[in-house]
């Protein structure tokens, strides 16, 4: 059920947002459990004039590889699980995509489970 969308500068290879597209769906199925064929991904690749952040907000150093990471989920997860996921994407990241831990930052956005629509426009989760 997670949608995600992944932002980044242009000019990465097509193995490299595969890596970092696999890695973000793995870290996902570890803490949250999702199904592994629950996986529903955009990447969007910006030009440096499009891609604009802060580079030491909070006091953590960004470089140009920063990534972000928005996920819109189904809400109900513990404060615990969360930070599991975020530590999750960032190690993994780290690991399979060489990315700094620092250049990952990650927003969730939850919804209610009727918010959501598969296909054949029914509400699949609507209870």
């Amino acid at each position: 059920m997670p949608l995600v969308r992944i932002s980044l500068i242009a000019g990465k290879p097509e193995s490299h947002k595969r890596k970092v597209s696999d890695a973000v769906h793995r870290a996902l199925v570890e803490t949250i459990a999702i199904p592994a064929q629950d996986r529903f991904h955009i990447i969007t690749e910006h030009g440096p004039a499009d891609f604009i952040y802060d580079p030491e907000y909070l006091k953590i150093h960004r470089t140009n590889d920063l990534i972000i990471i928005q996920i819109t989920l189904s809400a109900g997860r513990t404060l615990e699980v969360r930070k599991a996921l975020y530590r999750r994407i960032a190690e993994l990241l780290n690991q399979e995509a060489g990315l700094r831990k620092e250049d990952v930052f990650v927003n969730l956005v939850e919804v209610a489970k009727e918010n959501w629509s598969f296909g054949n426009g029914e509400a699949q989760y609507a209870t």
